[in-house]
């Protein structure tokens, strides 16, 4: 019994070291050799061994080509175990829980319950405390989304492959597009695809539920652009995802009002030194009153007529509540 405990040790050992290289692997698309071994305090030899270990138990590790070579996992014909770290399971557990993914809410459900059965219990008590994260309804829900549609485009980004597919506008007409995919941005109810249009030479936003799945083969690789995707989106989307637009004199420096709104709420120009235009939308005026009136700055309202009669109906309430 004696002589099997050091077997045990290096089984252990060995079996320690196979679940950190599957994780080092699942947190980036491409490794080198040298890099695992480093991290891994291990020799070049060892990682193609541990590698081959790795295969044998039907992870598909490929080897990659080019000037250095190295490692990727692969898509198998399963979904493999994930190694998560704690703030990370507690992280996506949170998006779930808050349903971060919109369109994909009844998924995330699903998700999130799978996710909660396997949590180690030093941990549940993290995330039963998200119970009571509430999140803020919007007017109505997000158009429904395709999981697999989402996750092709954030592999095109990550790995920026030019890609083409078929793209409906808002009145239904057709276009085919071949873009260069930069980021995926989720701007108040809706996704939407930031990417370099390669036929019109410019930047477009296109929304996600209006996208055919692209069609294969993907590429050529391109270089990323430096590009503020959030910020085109914004300006972008501002006058045409609302029911209902407003432009609002506020009686506030810009910079006073741009720190207290995210770019899902509008976007501030400035008019001089002590006033500025908050141009924003809603579905309701009855939404776009509450988010004016909680500038905590005096305002002008002059468009839409349904959003100054609500305003008037609102002063005329108020003042009745105070009188005395």
């Amino acid at each position: 019994m004696a002589n099997s405990c050091p077997k045990v040790s290096v089984m252990l050992e060995t079996s320690a070291r196979l679940l950190r290289l599957l994780a080092l692997l699942q947190s980036r698309r491409d490794w080198q050799g040298a890099e695992l071994a480093d991290e891994l305090q291990i020799s070049q030899r060892t990682v193609r061994r541990d590698i081959d270990r790795l295969r044998e138990l039907g992870y598909p590790v490929n080897a990659t080509t080019g000037t250095f070579g190295g490692y990727r996992l692969g898509a198998g014909a399963e979904l493999p175990p994930l190694l998560l770290d704690d703030n990370e399971a507690v992280a996506v557990a949170a998006a779930l829980r808050t349903n971060a993914v919109t369109g994909l809410e009844e998924v995330s459900l699903r998700a999130l319950l799978k996710l909660e059965q396997v949590l180690p219990s030093r941990l549940r008590h993290r995330v039963s405390a998200l119970q009571h994260i509430e999140s803020v309804p919007r007017d109505t829900p997000g158009p429904a989304l395709d999981p697999e549609l989402l996750s092709t485009l954030a592999a095109a980004c990550r790995d920026s492959d030019t890609i083409r597919f078929d793209y409906h506008s808002h009145d239904g007409t057709p276009s085919r597009r071949r873009v260069e995919p930069h980021r995926l941005v989720n701007w108040g109810r809706r996704w939407y695809l930031v990417a370099w249009d390669c036929d019109r030479t410019d930047w477009r936003s296109f929304r996600v539920d209006r996208i055919s799945p692209p069609r294969p083969p993907f590429g050529p690789r391109f270089t990323p652009r430096d590009f503020d995707a959030t910020t085109y989106v914004a300006s972008s989307t501002t006058s045409a995802a609302w029911r209902f637009q407003a432009r609002v004199l506020v009686h506030a420096p810009a910079d006073v009002i741009a720190a207290r709104i995210t770019a899902a709420v509008g976007t501030v120009e400035a008019v001089d030194a002590t006033t500025c235009v908050l141009v924003t939308g809603a579905d309701t005026v009855e939404t776009l009153a509450v988010w004016i009136g909680m500038l905590g700055h005096d305002f002008e309202v002059t468009s839409p007529p349904e959003l100054v009669a609500h305003v008037r109906t609102l002063a005329a309430r108020y003042a009745r509540a105070v009188q005395d």
